[in-house]
């Protein structure tokens, strides 16, 4: 039989405790930030139905990203691409028994097929924030802060990003005036998502395509925010963009754009929709969005639940941390090992560590049987910051020797002693 490979499957991720450390830091830091805000964690299975995707996330994720196969009992069932239809289900199944506005978040692991790349895998997890119930702009200016205060928590400052800001809704408003229908305007609103990606030229004979000889002026509009807002200033949906930005800039939020070609790929958008970008030459992308979507409940029948929310992924997170060294140093949950010198005393270490993990010291007991050492080696290698060693003198007098691995100084301690120096 031939040997099989050690390669995971393309387009995952294999989490050595290395790896796993820096996505359980990251993880951290989302949970005590969203959780500040009130917001209560769910969760929910990675398989759904497969019609739950057809109805509202976009062609191309149900076309061509899903992992879709068909069950033992014939169902046509999906790995969750995304949080927000789950989500919605959740809250459509128990809308009459919950109280709103409810405040909601997860950190799900989600699947696409498509290729891999920098920032984009077939698996990632990804923080999802949801506010249920809420109109206005109030609900949106918390969410984008939510937003912000992830990433300023994660060490950004406030030049290293951009929350880029746009409107469904402005966006129907500029359509009318072009008097465009339905078709044209879900065409318009495709090529206005890929506009930074495409040739300026490629960009304008796409519009042209679709709308004519209008298409000239469209594009300088969605060329320039401030001829675009100045062009429906006496709409609502301006006003309450334009809104938005004072309401962030006294909560402190400064770093925000107004950027006509933001539009979000889903299908579900219908407000306000934004967009962190990077702002590092070797990382410039978009790192994470979201927006409002007021009728994605309305397929489950039930009545209308305003909502606004963001997806956060981490990867996109990763790398922003990486390319600015902000990625957590390593170290073992381990903060004591215990070095035996011989194997007899095995048992005097191990009521050692009962008597420290009873104060909660993490300890590590080595049971190689290698030279003492080689035992240090080993805590060092596995970063563990302290060690002590086990011995005849030791046992005798429940006094210890405790090693910082890192400066090298050494301390005489009993257990309360260890105790009091490991978790001062």
């Amino acid at each position: 039989m031939s040997k099989l490979s050690t390669e995971s499957y393309k387009g995952v991720r294999d989490f050595y405790p290395e790896d796993k450390f820096i996505q359980n830091y990251i993880f951290g830091v989302m949970r005590s930030t969203v959780e500040s805000f009130g917001y209560s964690e769910y969760d929910a299975s990675i398989l759904e139905p497969a019609e739950l995707y057809k109805a509202k996330s976009g062609e191309e994720i149900v076309n061509e990203q899903t992992y879709t196969f068909t069950d033992r009992g014939e169902r046509e069932v999906t790995l969750r691409p995304e949080m927000t239809p789950t989500v919605a289900r959740m809250v459509a199944a128990r809308s009459r028994e919950l109280t709103f506005p409810l405040r909601w978040y997860s950190i799900p692991n989600l699947f696409r097929y498509e290729k891999p790349q920098r920032g984009r895998l077939r698996e990632h997890w990804q923080l999802n924030v949801d506010l249920f119930g809420a109109t206005g702009v109030s609900a949106d200016a918390e969410v984008i802060t939510v937003a912000y205060m992830v990433m300023k928590n994660l060490g950004a400052k406030d030049d290293d990003f951009t929350i880029k800001l746009n409107s469904r809704k402005l966006l129907q408003d500029l359509f009318a005036i072009f008097a465009l229908d339905a078709e044209q305007s879900q065409r318009v609103t495709k090529l206005l998502d890929k506009k930074e990606k495409l040739d300026p030229s490629d960009f304008t004979t796409g519009i042209t395509e679709v709308i004519g000889d209008k298409a000239e002026k469209f594009v300088a509009l969605v060329s320039s925010n401030e001829n675009l807002l100045e062009q429906l200033t006496d709409k609502d949906s301006a006003k309450d963009l334009i809104n938005l930005i004072e309401i962030l800039s006294a909560q402190g939020v400064k770093n925000v754009e107004f950027v006509p070609s933001i539009t979000r790929g889903f299908d579900y958008y219908t407000g306000m929709v934004f967009e962190v970008f990077d702002t590092n030459p070797e990382n410039s992308r978009a790192l994470f969005g979201g927006g409002r979507y007021d009728d994605l409940l309305d397929m489950f029948g039930v009545d209308k639940v305003p909502t606004v929310g963001f997806g956060m992924g981490d990867v996109t997170a990763t790398d922003f941390l990486a390319v600015r060294n902000l990625l957590p140093t390593y170290h073992s949950p381990a903060e004591l090992y215990i070095c035996v010198l011989k194997s007899d005393y095995v048992s005097n270490a191990t009521a050692l560590a009962h008597a420290l993990r009873a104060e909660h010291v993490n300890v590590s007991i080595d049971l190689s049987g290698k030279k003492v050492g080689d035992q240090i080696k080993i805590a060092d290698k596995q970063k563990i910051p302290y060690i002590l060693v086990i011995g005849e003198d030791e046992i005798k007098t429940d006094m210890y020797t405790l090693k910082n691995l890192e400066t090298g100084v050494e301390e005489k301690l009993d257990i309360a002693g260890i105790v009091a120096k490991l978790k001062k």
